[in-house]
């Protein structure tokens, strides 16, 4: 069986980038522009620069290495994933992905291989959305699908903007717009990334060729009422935000089951303010994520929990609901699913088709170019928490397919390991 890919360098990346966290012993928390994020980003211009790659951080904070290969002036081959985390999270969601492209462009150091296009290495800010709601932020932004003029109104949970931390990181926000990739500029994008699912783990499988990608949709739901001390106000006086949200709430895991039997809804951010035990509360937010295969049922389940959350007002309470996120279902490249599904094949390994349950950058980039995505198992399915696990072979075995590919979309056969 063929091998490409080394192991400890890749255990020595993950563990390096995993350095630079906010809550040290308690899982990844690097939130996009804070401190860590920085290390990071400056880990990984240094580890591309080792590779060979010349390195830029663009107008949005990407850091992005490039190879330009014999003929600079084709479209670009671009690999990558994410670095930014969710609040306590693992160290393989996203870095792996950045680091598997890393790795390519080692490789094709190693092996003393000068593609005949650009390839480029990217490592993506706010992914996630854990800091300024939404998420895929980058890969919007370089498609053009998110406007750059509304970043002064994406704010975080401090009400910091995304325009304001980003002055604060070092960069123009009045520059963003130049970070959007120009058309016809990328030949194809892959990433890799853990599954953060049971399937390929339990199944013994090497890899998942990912073919479509569910759709997926978030809102923010915002529930006024009045606050007032909890020991002198009646009952029937009471504006109690809170118990109005929980009347919302309550309902929603049902409008998921009636949906149908793939639909999920995840309500995964709740703040209630003013946040006293004597005080009644006047203000909830919280955040309800919405994902489902069909379209269809995507759009259906929005509108159910519109409905649920605007029966939350009257009797003296105010709701708002605001729509950051929505992405229909999106299929990817079906001749990179065959070129990745017959080198995995070609390298002995075990591998299956697979739809993503979870939403990735390659849902973005998949409407800008082709766009290949694969996965690799997660021990025990976990994923967003510390536990999370990729054994370092098994994250090889992934990049070796990526490799394979990228080899094949960039050299002659003559030319390719």
């Amino acid at each position: 069986m063929a091998r490409f890919a080394d192991p400890q360098r890749l255990r020595r990346l993950i563990e390096g980038l995993d350095r630079f966290t906010a809550t040290p012993g308690r899982g990844t928390t690097r939130l996009t522009y804070s401190a860590q994020f920085r290390q990071a980003a400056d880990f990984l211009r240094a580890e591309m620069e080792a590779a060979g790659l010349g390195v830029r951080e663009d107008e949005i904070g990407n850091v992005i290495g490039r190879l330009d290969g014999a003929n600079p002036e084709r479209a670009a081959v671009m690999v990558g994933s994410h670095f930014d985390s969710v609040p306590n999270g693992g160290r393989f969601d996203g870095p792996a992905g950045v680091v598997a492209g890393l790795e390519v462009a080692f490789l094709l150091r190693q092996h003393g291989l000068l593609p005949e296009r650009p390839v480029e290495v990217i490592a993506m800010i706010e992914e996630e959305g854990t800091r300024f709601g939404g998420g895929l932020a980058a890969s919007r932004i370089l498609t053009g699908a998110l406007d750059t003029a509304r970043l002064g109104a994406l704010p975080d949970d401090d009400g910091v903007t995304m325009a304001e931390a980003m002055t604060a990181y070092g960069l123009d926000p009045a520059l963003a717009h130049r970070a959007v990739l120009e058309p016809g500029s990328l030949h194809a994008f892959l990433e890799l990334h853990i599954e953060q699912g049971p399937v390929l783990e339990a199944r013994g499988e090497d890899v998942g060729i990912v073919e479509r990608i569910v759709g997926m949709a978030q809102v923010k739901a915002t529930v006024r009422g009045q606050a007032g001390h909890a020991g002198t106000t009646p009952m029937n006086a009471r504006r109690d935000a809170l118990v109005g949200a929980v009347g919302a709430l309550a309902r929603l895991p049902d409008l998921a089951r009636e949906t149908g039997p793939d639909a999920v809804l995840t309500v995964g951010k709740l703040e209630v303010r003013p946040g006293g035990a004597n005080v009644i509360p006047d203000l909830v937010t919280f955040t309800v994520d919405i994902r489902a295969p069909q379209e269809e049922a995507v759009r259906a389940l929005v509108e159910r929990t519109r409905s649920a959350i605007e029966a939350a007002g009257g009797n003296g309470l105010t709701v708002e609901i605001e729509e950051q996120l929505f992405v229909p279902p999106v299929p990817l490249s079906a001749d990179l699913h065959a070129t990745l599904s017959r080198h995995a094949a070609a390298l002995g390994l075990k591998s299956r088709s697979m739809v993503s349950g979870a939403g990735h950058d390659a849902m973005i980039m998949a409407g800008f170019a082709p766009t290949g995505l694969v996965f690799v198992p997660s021990r025990g399915g976990i994923s967003h928490a510390p536990e999370e696990w990729t054994d370092y072979e098994q994250l090889a075995r992934g990049v070796d397919v990526l490799f394979a590919a990228v080899c094949e979309l960039t050299l002659p056969p003559g030319l390719r390991p």
